[in-house]
C-alpha cells in the first residue's frame, strides 16, 4: 500500500545522534524519524504532523549519554 506524502518544516540530519545535537536549548524542539530519515522539528510542527497526518513519529532522546527511541505509530 503506497504511503501518503508528508510535508512539514524541519531540518534533516544524517542520524539520530546528529538530530539530538541540533535540538534547541529551550527543549521545545523534537528529534524525530519518519520513513527512516531523521529530522529536528519544533513542538508545534510535531503536534501538527500528528493531527494533520494521523501519525506519531518516532522520537529520539539523550538519556544520560545514551540515545534512546520512543517508537511512534502509523495512523
Amino acid at each position: 500500500m503506497p504511503q501518503p506524502d508528508i510535508t512539514f518544516r524541519g531540518t534533516r540530519h544524517a542520524n539520530a545522534h546528529e538530530a539530538i545535537q541540533h535540538l534547541s536549548v529551550s527543549a521545545d524542539d523534537r528529534a524525530i524519524s519518519i520513513g527512516g530519515r531523521f529530522f529536528t522539528v519544533t513542538r508545534d510542527e510535531y503536534d501538527r504532523i500528528q493531527c494533520e497526518y494521523g501519525i506519531q513519529p518516532t522520537t529520539w532522546h539523550d538519556h544520560h549519554g545514551q540515545i534512546i527511541s520512543v517508537p511512534g505509530r502509523d495512523g
